[in-house]
């Protein structure tokens, strides 16, 4: 099985993306439940769990809450159909999950081959977890709404996660990793 390290926003920083996660959602009724927005930095082949928090633990130790850039729309083209919030592959975030990267290959863990063809960013809205497929039409049409929005703005991260791939929020955390305080 997959599992995804994942950064998490801040409170105030995630209420706003989630207005337009839920604009989309509701205007093509996507989703019953809406999933966490979150950054992927790593994904995970079948790791030893203990093995995986003790290193991502000592990794994030010197590691403080940290902003991203949200720079625009991105949308990931069929079979994905999927609506995004382009992050920035700059800064803190960029290199954190670079040194996570080459760490967990170090230790011999089943990770990304090269992480520079990786572009960050946020799912608003795509097939997974679905309740329904979004027609071609609809998918160009929330695609060029979020484009339209012309999204500039900082949010924070202020944990990473380790998650199982499933649409269930008490189930899917296998272990929270809070960054320090600046």
């Amino acid at each position: 099985m997959k599992y995804y390290l994942v950064a998490l926003f801040d409170k105030q920083s995630y209420s706003y993306i989630e207005e337009m996660q839920k604009s989309i959602c509701k205007k093509y009724k996507i989703y019953k439940n809406m999933p966490v927005l979150h950054i992927t930095l790593e994904v995970i082949g079948d790791p030893d769990i203990e093995k995986l928090n003790k290193i991502v633990s000592d990794i994030l130790k010197p590691y403080k809450k940290f902003k991203v850039e949200i720079n625009g729309a991105m949308c990931f083209d069929p079979p994905y159909k999927s609506v995004n919030l382009k992050i920035e592959n700059k800064g803190y975030i960029i290199r954190l999950a670079r040194h996570i990267n080459d760490i967990l290959k170090l230790h011999g863990f089943n990770v990304r081959d090269n992480i520079d063809n990786w572009d960050l960013h946020v799912s608003l809205a795509n097939t997974n977890y679905a309740i329904r497929e979004w027609s071609s039409k609809e998918y160009v049409a929330a695609c060029d709404t979020a484009k339209k929005e012309n999204i500039h703005k900082m949010a924070k991260i202020d944990r990473i996660e380790l998650w199982k791939p499933i649409n269930n929020k008490k189930e899917m955390i296998i272990k929270s990793f809070p960054l320090r305080d600046f």
